[in-house]
């Protein structure tokens, strides 16, 4: 009885298993499940099991367009909430049991790149983007988080998992791309692309007081959302030249603001084509193929109307997170109009990510609670 009682006394996590599943890129093209060894957690970092995660484009760009090179056996995802598992020793804020929203953007906080303003640089260019980037991402039993002080946010009982997930990367990354627009009160602003990452610009714009909002996209789904979150007016590019659209509908003087937010490579020529001397065009789309992004010269006033084009990853870490969860839970926003499809069990991951492949015409989002 005796060695039983002291068996009963240690603490859970000696116990842990040292092996996991999660699904990874095998190659570009590829992917399926692999094994493998649990993370390690040094001092400032957490160990952290999924509760909800969502598949991203940015997925389907990194594996089957190669978009960052080529990557063997490393576990997908980058857009997940979860609980605590294992903390390490410096970890003064979290515990295991703990609720957490984990960021897609997970910095190191003590970097240079962090004192000139730019975290999701920290470690070089779009070092910040960690997850399923230059470590395994979240789509496993267990995920390693660094920084957990820095990185993670507090997760309230009253903001539903799914719609929860919707923050680590698609309100802020569409958030972030309203926020570089340079948006002025009352000011006009297109965003091209109203997939969740666009649909959250829309939003965003809206929030920051833009009057007149050009959604451009097709799917009904879409749509629909677009007008929820503050769209004005829809122009569907099969209904001919978006530009052409565009420049009718402001009696060719063009817009304020423009957001890229899906699309390919023509995208960046497009939204010059309809900025007004002095806008903004704000970039917050993965490009995922070609080696040149075309910047036609006439429409940029031969280099000189005064168009700044601007783009950037969109922001992590714990500040930004707390703040989305107050624009969540003050009735700003609501992500949850995102979500579409939701499956359950860690094993649908590879279909929730199909979808994202596919697009049918009735998704946004897909989430998987686990």
């Amino acid at each position: 009885m005796k060695n039983l009682r002291v068996l009963q006394e240690k603490p859970a996590a000696e116990f842990k298993p040292v092996q996991m599943q999660g699904f990874a890129m095998l190659g570009i093209g590829k992917c399926g499940w692999v094994k493998k060894s649990i993370p390690e957690v040094g001092p400032y970092d957490a160990l952290v099991r999924p509760l909800a995660l969502a598949p991203c484009t940015s997925d389907i760009h990194t594996v089957f367009e190669g978009a960052i090179g080529e990557r063997h056996n490393m576990i997908l995802g980058h857009e997940a909430v979860g609980q605590v598992v294992e903390i390490g020793s410096e970890v003064k804020d979290f515990k295991p049991g703990d609720r957490v929203i984990v960021p897609a953007i997970t910095p190191d906080w003590r970097s240079i790149e962090v004192q000139n303003g730019y975290h999701q640089h920290s470690g070089g260019m779009l070092s910040g983007w960690k997850f399923s980037n230059f470590k395994d991402g979240v789509f496993g039993e267990y995920f390693h988080v660094n920084d957990a002080d820095m990185n993670l946010a507090h997760l309230p009982d009253d903001i539903p998992l799914q719609s929860a997930v919707m923050l680590s990367d698609m309100m802020t990354t569409g958030f972030h791309g309203a926020e570089l627009a340079n948006i002025p009160i009352g000011g006009s602003v297109a965003v091209l692309g109203i997939g969740p990452v666009g649909l959250m610009a829309v939003a965003g714009a809206k929030l920051r007081g833009a009057g007149r909002i050009i959604a451009v996209g097709s799917r009904p789904v879409c749509i629909e959302a677009a007008k929820f979150y503050g769209a004005t007016d829809i122009v569907d590019y099969h209904d001919g030249d978006i530009v052409e659209q565009i420049l009718k509908l402001t009696g060719n003087k063009g817009l304020d603001s423009v957001i890229i937010a899906g699309g390919g490579s023509d995208m960046l020529e497009k939204a010059v084509r309809i900025t007004r001397p002095g806008g903004t065009v704000a970039n917050a789309n993965y490009f995922g193929t070609g080696d040149i992004l075309p910047v036609p010269r006439l429409a940029w006033g031969c280099g000189m109307a005064h168009i700044d084009i601007r783009g950037g990853l969109c922001p992590g870490g714990r500040a930004r997170m707390e703040r989305l969860v107050d624009v969540v839970r003050y009735n700003r926003v609501d992500p949850g109009k995102l979500v579409t499809h939701v499956f359950k069990g860690l094993e649908n991951v590879e279909k929730a990510l199909m979808l994202m492949k596919d697009k049918p015409k009735d998704l946004i989002k897909p989430v998987v609670l686990v």
